[in-house]
């Protein structure tokens, strides 16, 4: 008999890369997730938790950006299990504009029973700057 196992960190990090771009991205994160955003620019929080709180953001956020692939991808396992570090772009065009937009990110993952329970997000916060004026424009009209 085999015994069904739940995905590694490793595993569904691969999967959350993927579902940054083909959807379902919420669905990888526990009920109750944490994500910490220490250099979060101005109007975004630098901590929010619970999955429906991001499925909600990530439903605004399809209105604005459309993202279309992930590359430089690097996943970093470390001594506990639970635990990866990702580092990637996000490629992507602002939907009102067509410009395109690139994200780089560093994320420290943990996963539990097959669900990111935390996550703390490193993106480039000068990327941002770059895109703020049409995406504050697209959000507010």
């Amino acid at each position: 008999m085999t015994v069904p196992t739940q995905p590694t960190a490793r595993e569904v990090v691969e999967q959350f890369l993927r579902a940054s771009v083909d959807g379902g991205l919420a669905d990888l994160y526990a009920p109750d997730v944490v994500i910490e955003i220490p250099f979060a620019p101005a109007g975004i929080p630098r901590r929010s938790q619970g999955r429906e709180e991001l499925r909600a953001r990530f439903e605004a956020a399809a209105g604005v950006l459309r993202w279309e692939r992930t590359d430089n991808a690097l996943i970093h396992e470390t001594a506990d299990p639970e635990v990866v570090i990702v580092e990637y772009d996000l490629h992507g065009s602002l939907v009102a504009s067509g410009r395109p937009i690139v994200m780089s990110y560093i994320m420290v993952v943990q996963v539990r029973d097959g669900l990111i329970v935390h996550s703390r997000d490193y993106g480039n916060p000068q990327a941002m700057d770059d895109y703020r004026e049409e995406l504050l424009s697209a959000i507010n009209s």
